[in-house]
């Protein structure tokens, strides 16, 4: 799908999301037959001509003033990462960072994830795995056991039937997940990877289709996760998302429970399964 498709989409996904009561706009005015507001509500607030907007949503309008950009974004309440996919969208000539030629990860990048005495990976912006710790495989689907090809974690989420039984909050991660891939799609809308990874997932899962269809858009940062370990049972964990410096578009995950938890205890009892799982 073109940038300019792209663009329509989300602008009519976020105006159908709105509702014209929170902006004090007549709910039956001339009876709405579809949700959200009409194309010539959200011109008046966003102070653009019917016609333009129309031209907005239809793909056929080019060279988007940053003005414009910004009365939208507040003319459709978008937050922070909404807007800069907005931005993404409506700017595709924009300089963007280099794709990485080669999908991997430093060698000392390993032995930092080998020192860290909780879960932790790296994932691209694609949600390849390029690294974990022994942690980190145990607590979820084990990556080495995988192709690499398939160590993909929206694949692994949508394709895999065994991860309902990992998160027993599956439909509220499932909404993350889809969401940071959207704006992560965002970023590189040129790049024909994301394309071949959202046909593969919307013909593979249902869930996934609806879920994309909503062009609902927030980067993964932070977060408390639920997770159902086959070994040690039910763990709450937070996570944390940092970019690493030398590749934006690489990213460490760090797992970490509550001190004193019981989630930490069950952490401690999973490491040592990990450290000698003949003794587990």
């Amino acid at each position: 799908m073109t940038e300019t498709a792209e663009l329509g989409d989300f602008l009519k996904a976020r105006r159908a999301a709105l509702d014209p009561a929170d902006l004090g706009l007549p709910t039956g005015y001339n009876q709405r037959r579809v949700a959200g507001l009409r194309r010539e509500e959200l011109a008046q607030l966003a102070g653009i001509s019917v016609d333009y907007y129309t031209r907005l949503e239809q793909g056929r309008a080019r060279n988007v003033s940053d003005s414009v950009l910004e009365s939208l974004s507040r003319a459709l309440r978008l937050h922070r990462d909404e807007e800069t996919y907005l931005r993404n969208l409506a700017a595709p000539k924009r300089k963007r960072v280099a794709r990485p030629r080669v999908r991997r990860i430093r060698p000392e990048l390993q032995v930092m994830l080998n020192a860290i005495q909780t879960p932790a990976l790296i994932f691209d912006r694609y949600g390849d795995v390029l690294a974990w710790n022994s942690l980190g495989s145990a607590l979820s689907l084990d990556f080495a056991a995988r192709p690499a090809s398939e160590r993909n974690i929206p694949k692994m989420f949508f394709l895999d039937e065994r991860a309902r039984e990992l998160h027993p909050e599956w439909e509220t991660v499932a909404k993350e997940i889809v969401a940071n891939l959207r704006s992560e799609s965002g970023k590189y809308p040129d790049d024909p990877r994301f394309a071949q990874l959202v046909g593969e997932l919307s013909l593979g899962s249902e869930a996934f289709r609806k879920l994309w269809a909503k062009h609902t858009v927030r980067e993964k940062a932070h977060a408390w996760k639920v997770v159902t370990n086959p070994i040690v049972g039910e763990l709450r964990l937070r996570y944390e998302t940092l970019r690493l410096p030398d590749d934006p578009g690489q990213a460490l995950v760090i797992y970490t429970a509550e001190p004193g938890s019981d989630s930490e205890r069950a952490l401690r009892l999973l490491a040592s399964w990990v450290a000698d799982p003949a003794d587990a």
